[in-house]
């Protein structure tokens, strides 16, 4: 088990994402988390992949990219922390990787795929840390951060972005 970060575990820009993870066994909700990704590819027509619903908005494509980068980045982050390395770690820049990218002209295949490997390496390094790593802090973006919170805030970042992509993009 993964204990829930405490406020004193983030910063507090943070605590929108780590808030909205339930209550339970963090891994099992990951896990389910990628069960929920699969359906929700499956159900989205290919012709929406680069909808946006507003002007200067990310695509659905984009979205979809940009909850892979994040979780790489934030187990990236979680790795350093986890293993006692407390070099600070800088921020990213969301908005330039999304540009950088080049999402859009990915498939749904392509993206699904993406979003799979990136889960699953997440789940591979949840599951062989030891207890006392998740404890462990280091410095993000000027923040002192835990690597549980870094897990949380996973989850939290796909629940938020879910969301968004199901009331903005899908009932368009």
């Amino acid at each position: 088990m993964i204990a829930r970060p405490g406020s004193q575990d983030h910063s507090p820009y943070f605590a929108v994402y780590i808030d909205r993870v339930p209550e339970g066994d963090l891994v099992e909700q990951l896990r389910g988390q990628r069960s929920a990704m699969e359906e929700l590819l499956t159900e989205l027509p290919p012709e929406k992949l680069t909808y946006r619903y507003a002007e200067g908005k990310w695509s659905v494509a984009q979205l979809l990219g940009h909850i892979a980068d994040t979780e790489r980045v934030m187990s990236y982050r979680l790795l350093r922390i986890a293993r006692g390395d407390d070099t600070p770690l800088a921020g990213f820049d969301q908005d330039l990787f999304v540009a950088q990218a080049g999402h859009d002209g990915w498939s749904i295949d392509r993206l699904r795929a993406e979003y799979d490997a990136v889960r699953g390496a997440t789940l591979s390094l949840l599951q062989g840390l030891p207890e006392r790593a998740f404890s462990r802090r280091g410095i993000v973006s000027g923040n002192e951060t835990t690597a549980a919170a870094l897990a949380y805030i996973i989850a939290g970042h796909e629940l938020h972005h879910v969301d968004a992509l199901r009331r903005l993009y899908m009932e368009a």
